[in-house]
């Protein structure tokens, strides 16, 4: 079985493509599991930029094929300095926890909201590095409002999905089950074909 190591701590976005990957006899693993975390300074000015320079990064440091993502939040109707772009969670300097993400993005949807509710889009780009060649991909997820209700479950290291509902569904991101996201096709193939076909020799 072939590894790909995805260059985050977070335990929540190797979550998100494991199930995926391991179908197609990949094991993704993490920056924890190398024990090799070193600092990167994301100073891209999008979200494919941002991935690219992680994976850059750890695969100077690393012998396995080396996957990393960024992602960019847009949201309508809020004043043009509350935008958050690339710094979701980066607030006036300060990197906020789940926990006040939560607070802060709800506050927003209170305060600037169409009864509580932002439409909102997410924009994500993705960059594997294997045996010297890069290769990117990029998607955006359009269809989802950011609420000021949160549901009664938390995601740890995706805080948002406790305040974003799916359009088509009516459902909390947190409430969303395999079944729905085959039915409204965001079973997210596309990228998990994108990474497979990257690591072919």
């Amino acid at each position: 079985m072939k590894k790909i190591l995805f260059a985050t701590e977070n335990e929540s976005k190797v979550g998100r493509f494991k199930r995926g990957l391991l179908e197609n006899n990949i094991e993704i693993i993490s920056i924890k599991d190398i024990d090799k975390k070193i600092d990167v300074v994301e100073d891209g000015k999008n979200a494919i930029e941002n991935a690219i320079i992680k994976a850059r990064a750890y695969s100077n440091i690393c012998d396995l094929p080396v996957l990393a993502m960024d992602d960019n939040l847009y949201i309508d109707n809020i004043p043009e300095d509350k935008q958050p772009g690339m710094f979701v969670r980066r607030v006036n300097g300060k990197r906020l926890s789940d926990e006040e993400m939560l607070e802060y993005y709800s506050n927003l949807a209170h305060t600037y909201g169409d009864d509580g509710k932002l439409t909102c889009r997410w924009v994500y780009g993705i960059a594997v590095i294997y045996n010297g060649e890069e290769k990117t991909y990029t998607w955006s997820k359009e269809n989802f409002y950011i609420v000021d209700k949160p549901s009664n479950r938390i995601d740890p290291g995706y805080p948002l999905n406790s305040i974003s509902i799916n359009k088509n569904l009516n459902k909390y991101f947190t409430d969303i089950t395999e079944d729905d996201k085959k039915y409204i096709k965001e079973d997210e193939h596309d990228v998990i074909d994108f990474i497979v076909n990257s690591i072919k020799q």
